[in-house]
């Protein structure tokens, strides 16, 4: 008596047959088709054990069936994008969801280096310099209505030039005598100490501090001999061809306050009422 060989869900005879063993154990085709193959996600058809399985995520196909949503071209051994559930070729996500370059016209792909700036999308090697036409990339750049230039390309274009150097000024700087400078350039003539955010005055249309100007052309005190400058809301007395400080005008003698009194010019003292009076006597 021969032994029996039957199919394990079946129990028909399997001689003869094409059969697959899972498990140690032997299965007919239909049999094994109906127990362990998966559904086709999209015909919902068994995919047989014959046939070519593709998958993605929880999802599996015929090969046949994997196919583009839109265009229905094979996406097997193809790139491909999900696009709430449904599967798209690279052309077809493109043409629908992908930005364009606004310098060539053409999609920017998935994945392709790109720049984005005020709502508009380029490729990196589109985005360039409206001057000099080289690629700008990630560099910093200045916009200019419309156009885009990189930051030496733009200074030597727009950017005003330093009265002193004569190179461009990016940013900031100090505006004399409706001349623009670099804060660095505009200085004090004399010692060359910079002048931005201090107290200047000018001679000659040169500018000068304070501390210069005063050596170099001020007015010297009759009595202190340091630079009457008139700054800073310093007041100062004149008399024939002198000058004194404010609280310099005193009387030689005394030393009492002159100022807004009367005084008697005594060669070259000043003397208050009661100082030339005992002289007199």
């Amino acid at each position: 008596m021969t032994d029996s060989f039957d199919c394990d869900s079946c129990k028909e005879s399997l001689y003869g047959r094409k059969y697959i063993q899972s498990d140690d154990r032997p299965y007919c085709i239909p049999c094994y088709d109906n127990l362990f193959s998966n559904t086709c996600d999209e015909c919902k058809e068994l995919i047989g054990h014959d046939a070519r399985e593709l998958f993605y995520e929880d999802r599996h196909y015929h090969e046949h069936c994997f196919r583009c949503f839109r265009c229905d071209h094979s996406l097997a051994d193809e790139p491909f994008t999900s696009q709430e559930d449904e599967l798209l070729c690279n052309d077809c996500y493109c043409n629908e969801f992908s930005s364009k370059c606004v310098a060539c016209d053409k999609v920017v792909m998935p994945g392709t280096r790109k720049l984005e700036y005020g709502g508009s999308t380029w490729h990196e090697g589109c985005f360039i310099c409206n001057s000099c036409n080289q690629p700008i990339g990630s560099k910093s750049f200045i916009p200019d209505k419309d156009e885009h230039y990189c930051v030496s390309c733009y200074e030597d274009k727009f950017a005003p030039r330093c009265t002193h150097c004569k190179k461009a000024l990016a940013k900031g700087g100090v505006t004399y005598r409706d001349e623009p400078w670099h804060k660095e350039c505009f200085v004090c003539t004399s010692c060359k100490t910079q002048l931005a955010g201090q107290h200047f005055t000018s001679r000659d249309e040169s500018p000068y501090c304070i501390k210069c100007f005063g050596s170099l052309y001020s007015k010297k005190c009759e009595a202190c001999s340091k630079p009457i400058t008139g700054f800073g809301g310093g007041k100062y007395i004149s008399f024939e061809e002198r000058q004194w400080h404010q609280p310099c005008f005193t009387c030689s003698q005394c030393s009492a306050s002159l100022v807004g009194a009367g005084f008697f010019p005594d060669g070259d003292k000043i003397l208050c009422r009661e100082c030339n009076s005992n002289s007199n006597l």
